[in-house]
């Protein structure tokens, strides 16, 4: 590249589009997984509804054999050491699926688990990325959803160990998690447990109380789960009493770049594909309906903001690889994306007309699933009030939006 810094403090300020040859490797092999294997499942997933993670149990033993699955993970963890650019560049590959697929194929470690050490490492993160044992995530409450500061389940100390008590809801694969990661309010502070679901490796008093079905994201559970007199030994804390609302917070980065960023830029890229081949194909009043301005713009609306939200969550990802400071620049992507993939998804149904609400299609379902984007880990508004007080506390400089 002509005027490239060839090394120094200069090039840091850089960022090369390049991709490895290893790294094209995976994307290649894993979108011809995707396109070739998943994607012809996506109707029998939606109509297996609880049946999904049987259904998809072969597909997950592949993604294994074939080297795919958790590509979160470090490789201390067991997984692939990917950094944050390519992390992404792959969750764009697995974005043109469902989640409901994504998940269950592709696992789904909670970041967080990173944290454990010794046993905890053994029994839970090492498990869990080998694809032998679900964790699910415990954060949201009936009264402390987007308020996640203010929990109200607690956890008192208890001889050994801590007894748990309180209600979480929501909770993505609450149904047939092993263990759950809860955050619980303590004497000096929110701690995050590890609870086994088993009452005979210690946790009685952890039930399921229901499933809570969702406008979208079928055959992936989403459940309430209540602990009541829940007694915990001190052996399952993560990391530090009093710390785990930092480490919880300190993973979700990873959530709104890579799970909800760079897949929302690979959804969209799919409807994009799919509006651009019926556009080319479909007629009305004697000639193709790509002929029309109107199609034109909706087209050139949707190619634009995916260029553009690609280049934020790259930009992002690279900005975190050099250890600099991004939280604001991940909820721009988080903001952005989420409603990038919704005007995608509704200008699809548009193009498509009729065919566009149709289950024969997958446009009906992408936007029944894109819709909670903009709830979950973080609202639109929140992460647009967060934005507007990190600008004007610190200025354009201080959100490191240049860099």
């Amino acid at each position: 590249m002509n005027g490239w810094p060839a090394s120094g403090r200069e090039r840091e300020r850089f960022l090369d589009f390049s991709v490895s040859p290893e790294i094209r490797q995976v994307l290649a092999t894993l979108r011809r997984f995707v396109d070739n294997e998943l994607l012809p499942l996506e109707d029998a997933v939606e109509a297996a509804g609880d049946n999904a993670p049987v259904l998809l149990a072969p597909l997950r033993d592949k993604a294994l054999a074939l080297g795919l699955f958790c590509m979160n993970m470090p490789e201390d963890a067991g997984g692939p050491g990917f950094d944050t650019v390519e992390k992404c560049l792959i969750d764009e590959v697995i974005g043109r699926t469902s989640t409901t697929i994504a998940r269950r194929v592709f696992g789904h470690v909670h970041t967080i688990l990173t944290h454990c050490r010794g046993e905890q490492r053994e029994n839970y993160l090492l498990p869990a990325v080998r694809g032998e044992r679900i964790g699910c995530f415990a954060l949201s409450e009936p009264g402390a959803g987007s308020d996640a500061a203010h929990l109200q389940t607690r956890a008192v100390p208890a001889g050994d160990g801590w007894i748990i008590n309180g209600v979480k809801h929501f909770i993505t694969d609450g149904d047939i998690a092993d263990f759950a990661i809860v955050l619980a309010d303590t004497p000096r502070g929110v701690t995050a447990f590890l609870v086994d679901r088993q009452p005979e490796s210690g946790a009685a008093g952890f039930r399921v109380a229901r499933v809570q079905p969702m406008m979208g994201h079928a055959g992936l559970g989403h459940a309430e789960l209540v602990f009541q007199d829940c007694r915990v030994d001190a052996s399952r804390v993560i990391g530090e009493v009093g710390k785990g609302f930092k480490i919880a917070m300190g993973s979700v980065s990873a959530v709104r770049l890579s799970y909800i960023g760079a897949r929302a830029v690979g959804t969209a890229a799919r409807l994009l594909e799919m509006c651009t081949d019926y556009a080319n194909q479909r007629m009305q009043f004697g000639q193709r309906i790509g002929e029309f301005q109107l199609i034109q713009q909706m087209l050139a609306d949707t190619a634009t903001e995916l260029f553009a939200t690609r280049m934020m969550v790259l930009n992002t990802a690279w900005s975190l690889d050099q250890g600099m400071e991004a939280r604001d620049k991940v909820s721009m992507v988080k903001l952005h994306a989420s409603e990038m993939v919704n005007r995608a998804a509704d200008r699809a149904v548009q193009v498509f007309g009729g065919m566009g609400v149709c289950r024969e299609l997958p446009i009906e379902r992408i936007y029944r699933d894109s819709r909670v984007l903009r709830i979950y880990d973080g609202t639109s508004e929140i992460h647009r009030g967060r934005i507007g007080q990190s600008l004007l506390a610190r200025g354009i400089d201080g959100l490191n939006l240049l860099a």
